[in-house]
């Protein structure tokens, strides 16, 4: 068993981590400003597409870099250390895009690919959270296309996208089915851009749809198969969503190391107190072993013998215990700063609010435990299982 990064991992590693601290100097600004200008994100935009890191779930033959689940993940936890969620500033498309024809590959995907266009998804509505079937949102049949009809919440960089992937119940069997739609299509409006309790460089509005007309050309990955493609991508986010997490604890743990051994207290450096000194290591316990395990299940992802439904209810393992793992490291972390732990000016602080929403979104840590459980209650323990040769 060989653990070692190849030359190619720490290839990708060492970029990934250049461009965290180019990117990085934005991170005061966009706390200050609650975002960034058209300026910085043509920087940024520019700083991306220099380290070959545009799209990196998007084959090579289309433009993106064509990166592995392992070579992902790595490059995930470099950037996750960034405030501001300005990770998100590196654009991976979503991956229902996948599922785009010729024609609209064209039109929407590799624009994104490239930093011409931006997307998002719609998924979310006031009644249908972590229960998308009970989606309000409704798709008519018209003369050459659907009209559709109903509200979507938390639309990540909803503000930012001209472009949106809609879920929607179509014709009279409401079958689950996504839509490719043009953010400026008459119809289509925000209702309320929601403050929470981060600070990151998108927004995640509230849209209203009356009566939006899109054409049947723009209709993605044929009627009815909406869920099942928004399920294939849950494998993926996950293990991104660990890796970005467990790359935020680390920063906080170094940030916290060097404080403790810079601050005096009571005559003593921080780092002496055994109290201080026990929370720095069940933080590097934290970091070290979920570390190991996201790199482990976004391995077996990318092999193609793997069995799919273990390796789901793994990345929900994985996306489970590095989120609630992280939480702890950057709350100990909060703690060894003391006040200025509470300054927002300091890293640890943004980090406290902005990993919170790790535990909730690409579902929430209760229904990975149900993932998880059902998968062991369905199929036993295989789940535990580390996977074998051949």
């Amino acid at each position: 068993m060989d653990f070692s990064y190849s030359k190619r991992l720490t290839e990708l590693k060492g970029a990934a981590h250049d461009l965290y601290l180019f990117i990085a100097q934005y991170e005061d600004a966009c706390e200050r400003d609650n975002g960034l200008p058209a300026e910085a994100h043509a920087a940024v935009r520019d700083a991306v597409l220099t380290s070959g890191l545009q799209a990196v779930n998007m084959p090579t033959e289309w433009g993106g870099a064509g990166l592995t689940i392992t070579e992902q993940v790595v490059v995930q936890d470099e950037l996750g250390k960034l405030t501001g969620a300005l990770w998100d500033m590196v654009w991976r498309p979503a991956n229902a895009l996948r599922f785009c024809t010729p024609a609209q590959r064209e039109r929407f995907l590799i624009p994104v690919i490239k930093g011409d266009r931006r997307d998002c998804y719609a998924v979310t509505e006031p009644e249908a959270g972590s229960d998308p079937q009970n989606q309000q949102t409704t798709a008519t049949r018209a003369d050459g296309g659907w009209v559709l009809n109903g509200v979507k919440w938390f639309v990540t960089v909803g503000d930012h996208a001209d472009f949106m992937i809609v879920l929607a119940a179509a014709g009279p069997e409401r079958a689950p089915t996504l839509f490719l739609i043009d953010r400026d299509t008459p119809g289509i409006e925000v209702v309320r851009t929601p403050r929470f309790m981060h600070t990151f460089v998108y927004e995640h509005p509230e849209f209203s749809f009356t009566d939006v007309f899109v054409p049947e050309e723009n209709l993605l990955g044929g009627l009815g198969n909406g869920y099942d493609i928004t399920r294939a991508w849950f494998t993926e986010e996950r293990l991104m969503i660990a890796a970005r997490t467990i790359g935020a604890a680390e920063r906080g743990l170094e940030e916290a190391r060097d404080w403790a051994v810079q601050r005096e207290q009571f005559g003593q450096k921080l780092a002496s107190f055994q109290m201080i000194q026990a929370m720095l290591a069940d933080s590097a316990v934290d970091i070290a072993v979920n570390r190991a395990y996201t790199h482990q299940v976004a391995w077996e992802a990318d092999q193609s013998a793997a069995d799919r439904k273990t390796v789901h209810a793994k990345a929900s393992i994985a996306k489970l215990a590095a989120s609630e793992a992280s939480g702890r490291v950057i709350d100990r972390c909060v703690q060894i700063f003391g006040g200025r732990g509470y300054d927002r000016s300091f890293a640890v602080e943004r980090l406290y609010r902005e990993l919170r929403v790790d535990r909730i979104w690409e579902g929430t840590s209760e229904i990975q435990r149900l993932v998880v459980s059902n998968e062991l209650i369905k199929r036993g323990t295989g789940v535990l299982a580390m996977p074998t040769a051949g």
